[in-house]
C-alpha cells in the first residue's frame, strides 16, 4: 500500500509539471495545445529541438524553471522507481534466504502440507503450542500471506519428493497432510513414509472410503473435518448440556484450559511412585484425567491415587498452560510429543 502511494505521488508530480508547462507555453508563445505540449516535453527532456515560437524573455525564464523542475522531477521519478523495485526484490530475496537458512537447521519439527482452511487451524495450534514447524503450500498468494505472518513456508507441490526434501523430512518427527484431494494426500503420505520410516503421519480424509487407503499408504491416523464437524453439530443439537459443560470447563471465563499429554521421562522424580506419593495435583493444580501405560494402547480413565507411574507412561491432564509446563518439568518432558490428545 505504501509503495503504491509513492508511485502515485511520483507520477502525479510529473503529470502536473507537464500540465503546467503546456498551459504556460500556450499562453506565453501563443501556440496551440499540441505545440505547447511538444515544447514542454522537449524542454523537460532537454533534447534541444527548435522552439515552436518566438522566445520572449518571459518564455525563456519560464523555460529555465521548467528545465530545472523537469530535471528534478524526472530524476526523482527514475531513481525512486528503480529504488522501489530493487528494494522490494532485495527485501524479498533477503527474507527468503533467511527463511531457507532457518529451515535448513530444523530438527524434531513438524511439517504441514497445505495451508488452506484446515491448515490454518493446524498452524494456529502449532503457534499456540510453540513448536517448530514448516508449511508446504502450492498457492503463491497463500505463500506470501504465510511469509508475512513470519511462518516458515516452502512454495511448492507437497507431492514432489524434492519439495519434501527441502522441508528436512528426514529430521522431522511429525507430518500432517492437509491437501485438497484424497489422491494428493495418499501420494504425499506414501512418499513421506518412504522418506522417513519413523515419521508420525496424520492425514486429512475427504471421502468415506479414504481412511483405509491413507493408512495403507503409511498414515498413523486420519482425520475427516467433515465428519468431525457433523458430529459436533449433532452433539450440539442432541446433547447441548454436555457440550456446554465441556466448553465451560475448558474455557473458564478468560482462562483457557488445555487437554494435554505429558510423558514421564528418564530422571523424573515421580518414576516408581503412585499418584498419591508424587503429589502431582498439589504441585501443579492439574486435573489428571487418564494414564496411558508405556507400550500399551489401553487407557486408564480417572486413575486411582494408587496407580504407579513408570517411565514412558503418558499422563493426560486438564489445566492451564503454566500448570502443564510445571508438570513437564517434573516429568522431565522436554517438549510436545506425538500427542493423541488435542485441545478441545
Amino acid at each position: 500500500m505504501k509503495e503504491r502511494r509513492n508511485i502515485v505521488i511520483i507520477f502525479g508530480a510529473l503529470i502536473t509539471l507537464i500540465i503546467i508547462g503546456t498551459i504556460g507555453y500556450s499562453h506565453l508563445l501563443k501556440v496551440n495545445f499540441i505545440d505547447a505540449l511538444y515544447m514542454t516535453v522537449i524542454t523537460i527532456s532537454t533534447v534541444g529541438y527548435t522552439e515552436v515560437g518566438k522566445m520572449t524573455p518571459e518564455a525563456k525564464l519560464f523555460s529555465i524553471g521548467v528545465i530545472f523542475s523537469g530535471l528534478g522531477v524526472a530524476g526523482y521519478v527514475f531513481t525512486s522507481t528503480v529504488s522501489l523495485f530493487l528494494e522490494n526484490d532485495f527485501k524479498e530475496a533477503w527474507r527468503r534466504r533467511k527463511m531457507e537458512n532457518r529451515i535448513s537447521q530444523l530438527t524434531e519439527h513438524y511439517i504441514l502440507c497445505g495451508g488452506g482452511e484446515t491448515g490454518q487451524s493446524v498452524i494456529k495450534q502449532f503457534k499456540k503450542s510453540n513448536v517448530s514447524f514448516v508449511v508446504i503450500e502450492k498457492n503463491e498468494e497463500r505463500v506470501h500471506e504465510l511469509l508475512e505472518e513470519g511462518i516458515l513456508t516452502i512454495h511448492g507441490d507437497a507431492t514432489n519428493e524434492d519439495i519434501l526434501e527441502k522441508s528436512r523430512i528426514k529430521y522431522a518427527k511429525g507430518f500432517i497432510s492437509s491437501l485438497s484431494s484424497d489422491a494428493d494426500n495418499v501420494f504425499t503420505v506414501l512418499t513421506a513414509r518412504q522418506m522417513n520410516k519413523n515419521l508420525y503421519i496424520i492425514s486429512r480424509a475427504i471421502e468415506k472410503n479414504s481412511h483405509e487407503k491413507l493408512k495403507k499408504a503409511g498414515a498413523n491416523n486420519t482425520v475427516s473435518p467433515n465428519e468431525i464437524g457433523g458430529s459436533r453439530m449433532a452433539a450440539l443439537m442432541i446433547r447441548p448440556s454436555i457440550i456446554s459443560f465441556l466448553e465451560i470447563i475448558t474455557r473458564a471465563g478468560d482462562v483457557i484450559l488445555d487437554l494435554e499429554d505429558v510423558v514421564i521421562c528418564k530422571n523424573s522424580d515421580v518414576i516408581g511412585k503412585s499418584l498419591k506419593e508424587s503429589k502431582i495435583n498439589e504441585r501443579t493444580g492439574l486435573i489428571i484425567l487418564a494414564i496411558k501405560r508405556s507400550g500399551s494402547e489401553n487407557i486408564i480413565f480417572n486413575p486411582s491415587a494408587d496407580e504407579i507411574l513408570n517411565i514412558d507412561d503418558v499422563i493426560m491432564v486438564l489445566g492451564m498452560e503454566s500448570q502443564v509446563k510445571e508438570l513437564r518439568k517434573i516429568a522431565c518432558d522436554s517438549g510436545v510429543r506425538d500427542s493423541f490428545i488435542s485441545t478441545y
